[in-house]
């Protein structure tokens, strides 16, 4: 169980990126084709409020993939990946994780929020394992903070670990909830524009942190983002949304090798121009 001082003070598990297991429905079984898919939405209707936000939305991400979802603001993108993640179910369709219904594949997700959602009261070593602790309970073992440590290490705050989120800088602190999605052993990372609230030399280093952690995990990213540099920059395909109801309305790939210098390289000169059409005519 966690910690009395953690119960009291409310910390929520989807608040961090952990959510309670619970009998799944059955699901259809997919096609030969469709089990090459991680993850695969099928005709996928969403209203809240009375407003339709999709218009049959479908698409699958490929295991290992590092997938941008980008879009206007309002277009739907986060919520995406709440569907994703059964945070919050569909009107219509089907979703399903390594051939599962969402609810039966929780373990194999992990979130990185636009705001790091640290808790104060721990230092960057127990706000990694406060998402294991959520996951599977119990306190953090002497296994549990070695690997905290080092996956501290992997995104660069080897000597932060006892640092406070309020000794560390707005990218130190989203570097700390990465290495705490890590620390659930997920093989799918949901990131909804983790880079939007830093400036522009915090966020095109987190960029290059984001990938060097994408390489040596393996792990499947699907990234929602306005940015079409973050795009650009990490993407392995593009995801471009309407306004709402959203559909897809455009599918980009980028074969271009990483590190990617964007104003240098004319195939992506001509990606930005297409993606800076599709993103202009989708408000």
């Amino acid at each position: 169980m966690l910690a009395a001082a953690d119960q009291m003070r409310g910390v929520h598990d989807s608040d961090l990126g952990v959510v309670t297991m619970v009998e799944p429905p059955r699901l259809a079984q997919p096609t030969v084709a469709e089990t090459d898919a991680l993850v695969r939405l099928r005709g996928i209707k969403l209203a809240l409020g009375g407003v339709d936000i999709y218009d049959e939305m479908s698409f699958d991400v490929r295991r290992g993939e590092f997938l941008c979802i980008l879009g206007p603001s309002g277009c739907g993108k986060s919520t995406l990946l709440r569907l994703i993640g059964d945070l919050i179910k569909p009107s219509h369709g089907e979703i399903a994780i390594d051939g599962r219904h969402p609810v039966a594949a929780l373990d194999k997700i992990a979130y990185v929020f636009q705001s790091p959602r640290l808790v104060p009261w721990r230092t960057a070593l127990g706000n990694v394992t406060l998402g294991h602790e959520l996951r599977f309970g119990g306190k953090a073992d002497a296994a549990l903070r070695a690997r905290a440590k080092a996956l501290l290490d992997m995104v660069g705050l080897a000597d932060d670990t006892h640092k406070y989120p309020l000794m560390l800088s707005g990218g130190e602190r989203q570097r700390v909830a990465i290495a705490r999605a890590l620390a659930v052993e997920p093989e799918i990372i949901l990131m909804d524009e983790p880079l939007s609230a830093l400036d522009i030399n915090t966020r095109q280093r987190l960029r290059g942190k984001i990938l060097d952690i994408w390489k040596m995990t393996g792990k499947t990213i699907v990234f929602v983002t306005h940015d079409i540099d973050d795009a650009l920059s990490m993407a392995d395909r593009v995801l471009v949304l309407s306004g709402k109801p959203s559909r897809i309305r455009d599918t980009v790939v980028i074969e271009e090798a990483r590190p990617r210098r964007l104003d240098a390289t004319p195939a992506l000169a001509q990606l930005r121009t297409r993606l800076e059409r599709q993103f202009t005519e989708a408000h």
